[in-house]
């Protein structure tokens, strides 16, 4: 079987939300940086090839909750909630990553030829 357009749009998609995980995931960050560090990881995945669009936040009560005596913590994989959508060629495939059932899972939301 032939790889078709959409394969290739759908792997973009999650060679996208793999490299935000894996490259952000362990940050250190406190409640006075939750606002930069979600700036930063969008603007980083947006300069990759086929981005159209992202959006990150990261759950300000689990960051609290996660707070040493430092005033600080780390980003866990459970605190995202990421929304991009990535355009390759005539496809355009939303995906996401959420947390479910205590696990940050990352899905495809919809695959549309445009």
């Amino acid at each position: 079987m032939a790889v078709t357009l959409r394969d290739n749009a759908v792997f973009e998609a999650g060679i996208k939300l793999g490299a935000l995980y894996h490259q952000f995931v362990g940050t250190p960050l406190s409640l006075h940086t939750v606002d930069g560090l979600e700036k930063a990881i969008a603007q980083s995945i947006s300069v990759q090839p086929y981005v159209k669009s992202i959006t990150v936040h990261i759950d300000r009560e689990m960051v609290k909750e996660s707070l040493t005596s430092f005033g600080y913590t780390e980003l866990k994989g459970t605190m995202l909630k990421v929304d991009a959508t990535i355009k390759y060629e005539n496809h355009e495939v939303s995906v996401g990553l959420s947390l479910k059932d205590g696990y940050p899972l990352m899905y495809i939301k919809d695959v549309k030829e445009t």
